[in-house]
């Protein structure tokens, strides 16, 4: 999270990636870090007991959100997870 934060300070989009269950304390951390606006790449929870498929699955998840803010600065994420498994796709 610190040199996430120290990197878009310094101009260099970057795409922090969170678990549902963490975007609210990515988020709280953000602002005491002093960047309350950086876009977070929300994906489904948990990833510690995934199988090696199932975390391929949460990496496709984040892809799309990733590039858009590598390009543009700027997340597509709407802050809620997309869940691979119910078809929903990244917009």
């Amino acid at each position: 999270m610190h040199d996430t934060v120290a990197l878009e300070k310094l101009g260099i989009p970057t795409a922090l990636i969170v678990t549902a269950e963490f975007a609210h304390e990515a988020k709280m951390q953000c602002e005491a870090l002093g960047l309350p606006t950086l876009d977070t790449v929300v994906i489904d929870h948990p990833l510690s007991t995934l199988s090696q498929s199932e975390i391929q699955d949460r990496a496709r998840q984040a892809v799309n959100q990733v590039k858009s803010i590598w390009l543009t600065g700027r997340s597509t994420n709407t802050t809620q997870p997309l869940s691979v498994a119910s078809g929903s796709t990244i917009k």
